[in-house]
């Protein structure tokens, strides 16, 4: 009999995608990140318990093109400051993909919010524009003009947080107790440059990233970086204290009750 491809996979060959998965090369790719202080109220808001506010309202977008060998991606992040048991990171409000394959082991291993967007990141001689869009609104731009060089950082460890969770069956909460994961990135730079310019937020009722406006303008720069990571869980959250937070997973809650027709196979 011919191979069923949906029928099951060997020892073997699940351990050859293990191996083949630790082993992948460093991955490059050239993008734009800014900055700023926003609204601390509005920062606060945004953040599920334990996650609590730093000491400054910073808000971050990521937006880079990403070097896969027949794979070009486009990649995003939008993030506020916060903290959790005295390690500080960001915690991502909404993270755009290009491809279906950038969504997939991010949300179900590490439960980054993540979601098909456009993400766009150009520079014509000095000047730089990057964007996230989705629905056909680019609800984040940066925009600005290539200003000199910068000293390339030593590499260094980030960590953003994540609530994995699966809501339940039936719509009444969660079939399990969500998660809280710590995301660590060893991140590694080859090129910095400073941008002068500004960011702009476009009202978006998927995307609502402009209640939480550039107060100051921290930083603009474009690099050239390479990064790797780990998640492991450190708590378990409780199911109350995160429900009213589970809408920012979504284009719209109900969709998670979303199901086939009456009858329909």
């Amino acid at each position: 009999m011919a191979r069923v491809r949906y029928g099951a996979r060997t020892e073997a060959e699940m351990a050859a995608a293990r191996t083949a998965s630790a082993k992948l090369p460093d991955i490059w790719s050239t993008g734009v990140v800014a900055v700023w202080e926003s609204d601390p109220d509005a920062v606060a808001a945004v953040l599920p318990p334990p996650l609590k506010p730093t000491g400054r309202p910073l808000v971050r977008v990521n937006i880079s093109k990403v070097d896969l060998p027949g794979y070009p991606l486009g990649a995003g992040s939008f993030a506020v400051a916060a903290a959790h048991d005295g390690v500080e990171g960001w915690y991502p409000l909404v993270m755009p993909m290009t491809h279906e394959r950038a969504l997939i082991g991010g949300r179900e291993v590490f439960g980054e919010p993540k979601k098909l967007g456009e993400v766009t990141v150009e520079r014509d001689g000095l000047v730089v524009r990057a964007a996230l869009a989705r629905h056909g609104i680019a609800f984040v731009e940066v925009r600005g003009a290539v200003s000199g060089d910068l000293p390339l950082p030593e590499p260094a460890r980030k960590t953003d947080f994540y609530f994995k969770f699966l809501p339940a069956v039936d719509g009444s909460g969660f079939d399990v107790h969500p998660v809280l994961v710590h995301c660590v990135r060893n991140e590694k730079v080859r090129r910095l440059e400073r941008v002068t310019g500004d960011v702009v937020l476009r009202e978006s009722m998927y995307d609502p990233v402009a209640d939480l406006p550039v107060r100051e303008l921290v930083e603009i720069t474009l690099g050239e970086k390479t990064t790797d990571q780990t998640g492991r869980v450190v708590e378990r959250v409780s199911d109350q204290a995160l429900l009213p937070y589970i809408h920012q997973r979504y284009d719209d809650p109900r969709q998670i009750l979303d199901g086939p027709p009456e009858g329909s196979a």
